[in-house]
């Protein structure tokens, strides 16, 4: 008889990503970013940028690298999410969080990055979390903001040119950088 616990019904369980995962977090990333599908939720690029938000080449960098990770987030077994961590020195970089787009705004997103804030400070004492967002994003940013981030006006060019990041539709993308004290 097995006796390995298994999570309740509905309960989130959050774990390392593995190489097999990457082709899975590419699609959730996609659909919760760009084209069509990603319309269904709040968290949409598509009228700012075409093409694509990542691929598996770039997702198995972030699985693999030695200073971070990319946690996948399910429930009852099925993939709902995903958020990369690095350390970076006192810090934490949060980033590629994608949740899918028809469980956008029911509050899991809220869950997954207190899930992450607790995981950086546990795992790096890191004592602020970064993170990177496109400042064009208003209600993204807000978001952010009610979570208790900041921003710092400290601004990045977008990478004009480079399809990996995607096709930009204007002229003024850049990355703005939002900071969070982590008690």
């Amino acid at each position: 008889m097995d006796t390995t616990p298994r999570p309740a019904t509905g309960e989130l369980v959050f774990r390392d990503a593995e190489p097999a995962d990457a082709d899975a977090l590419v699609s959730l990333i996609e659909s919760a970013y760009r084209g069509d599908s990603s319309r269904s939720g709040w968290t949409t690029e598509a009228d700012i940028l075409e093409g694509q938000r990542t691929d598996p080449d770039g997702v198995l960098d972030v699985i693999k690298s030695t200073g971070g990770k990319l946690l996948v987030v399910e429930r009852d077994g099925a993939l709902v999410a995903c958020c990369q961590l690095e350390s970076r020195g006192d810090a934490a970089y949060f980033g590629m969080f994608a949740v899918r787009p028809d469980l956008q705004g029911a509050g899991l997103g809220k869950v997954i990055i207190a899930e992450a804030e607790r995981a950086a400070r546990e795992s790096w004492s890191a004592s602020e979390m970064h993170m990177t967002v496109i400042s064009v994003r208003d209600d993204l940013i807000a978001w952010y903001e009610r979570r208790g981030y900041r921003r710092t006006g400290k601004m990045t060019p977008f990478p004009y040119g480079d399809e990996r990041f995607g096709i930009p539709q204007r002229a003024d993308l850049q990355f703005e950088l939002l900071v969070k004290a982590l008690a």
